[in-house]
């Protein structure tokens, strides 16, 4: 890891860039499969996936034969800490249903919200190096309590064209309606335009790594929403010397194997404190059956040594981190001031990788900045809010004059009649 002592302000753009490729950089590659994949549909598709995945399939979707013998693959300890997690997810997830908002603007004027679930959407599984089955229950399960209609899975399949048990297991038991073994920009391409096989659906979850990332960008161009543009993990953590050096270079590494493209940023007041977890990262890495991977995911990442919190305050807000650790003594003020984060852990027992699994909170978030203007997933991603209104004779004629009168205003004079019309009637 780069060792970074006092930065000035002035180089902080430098110091916090994301090892990325820029939008442009494979924004063609993209372009092209996208093209592909609308105009010919499942060919394309099984074209990639053997060109990518090394693997000939004759039908992309998942039998209900393969669910079924995956099950018997999962371990009973695994599915039940697959239970465990599920059901704190549904908790965490159910709390945050709102109910009906009604109010009565004027007299006879009458308007509410409700939500309504998004009818089809498709979640995008990683599956390569790591079978994140733990995201399909932080998408599938807000998307079958939000009330989605058609829950539609893509993950790429390995060299004997199976899906991971995990992911099948998982995807069985929160309600996901199809699976499809497809994975990167054509499993995106494939939800965005629809094909033989993959249904057309209205929004696209899930991390993936830049290719997907923006894959699931050039989607919104065709009408397909998206969570976020969430790309390669990322994780800061800020602590002092009431931090454990151990636990802190645990977490490090614990986004630091999520691929090479990974970044993770230590900030602390402590030099003692830094080099502490240097030495525990060294030691710690050489334990780790994906070192290689930490260790090239290392070569993105710093050590930042700044003078006072003021200072890594401030140098957080302007990072934004998708996972953001707080373990400090004066914790509260990093909480009540930090206005950029997908998700905070705090103290020395929060693990990030508790989030990640079974604490309840939703791991899919905001990477690259974009926690200054994205939440991460929840149970509000998964519906719209819609607006009515009812208004009375007694409410037209209360707000009818208004209304004829910035319609005249604006040119607008259909606009102004319908009130007229209507006001007339009732004299």
């Amino acid at each position: 890891m780069q060792r970074i002592n006092y930065p000035q302000h002035t180089d902080w753009d430098e110091i916090l860039k994301r090892p990325t490729q820029t939008v442009t950089d494979i924004e063609e590659v993209v372009n092209s499969i996208f093209k592909e994949v609308r105009a010919e549909g499942d060919t394309v598709i099984k074209k990639y996936t053997a060109q990518f995945d090394k693997v000939s399939l004759d039908s992309l979707l998942v039998t209900d034969n393969e669910v079924e013998k995956a099950g018997d693959s999962v371990s009973d300890a695994l599915k039940q800490a697959i239970h465990l997690a599920k059901s704190n997810i549904e908790k965490f997830h159910a709390a945050q249903k709102t109910a009906k908002i009604e109010i009565e603007t004027m007299p006879g004027v009458q308007c509410w919200q409700e939500k309504r679930p998004i009818q089809k959407v498709g979640l995008y599984i990683p599956g390569g190096t790591a079978p994140l089955f733990s995201t399909i229950l932080m998408l599938a399960v807000p998307a079958k309590l939000a009330g989605c209609q058609e829950i539609v899975l893509c993950t790429p399949p390995d060299k004997n064209g199976e899906i991971n048990p995990a992911i099948l297991y998982t995807a069985q038991l929160c309600g996901v309606t199809q699976i499809f073994k497809v994975g990167g920009i054509q499993a995106i391409a494939g939800m965005t335009f629809g094909t033989e096989s993959i249904p057309k659906v209205y929004k696209i979850f899930g991390p993936g790594n830049q290719y997907v990332t923006v894959a699931k960008q050039l989607a919104t161009k065709y009408g397909v929403a998206i969570d976020m543009p969430a790309g390669p993990s990322e994780l800061l953590v800020v602590a002092d010397d009431s931090a454990n050096a151990a636990f802190v270079a645990s977490d490090l590494l614990s986004q630091a194997e999520h691929g090479v493209d990974s970044q993770v940023i230590l900030v602390s007041t402590s030099e003692k404190l830094i080099d502490a977890v240097e030495k525990e990262i060294q030691d710690q890495i050489q334990q780790l059956p994906r070192a290689e991977i930490a260790s090239r995911s290392m070569g993105n990442s710093k050590l930042i040594l700044v003078k006072n919190d003021e200072e890594a305050l401030g140098l957080i807000n302007e990072y934004g981190p998708e996972h953001y650790i707080v373990c400090v003594e004066n914790e509260n003020y990093y909480l009540e001031n930090t206005m950029n984060a997908g998700s905070v852990f705090i103290g020395n027992f929060t693990p990030e990788s508790a989030g990640d699994y079974a604490s309840g909170t939703n791991h899919t978030l905001p990477t690259n900045g974009y926690a200054k203007q994205y939440s991460g997933v929840n149970l509000d991603s998964f519906m719209k809010s819609m607006t009515f209104q009812k208004i009375s004779e007694k409410g037209i004629q209360g707000i009818g004059s208004a209304i004829e009168l910035m319609a005249e205003a604006e040119g607008l004079q259909a606009h102004k009649n319908a009130v007229t019309l209507r006001l007339k009637s009732l004299k």
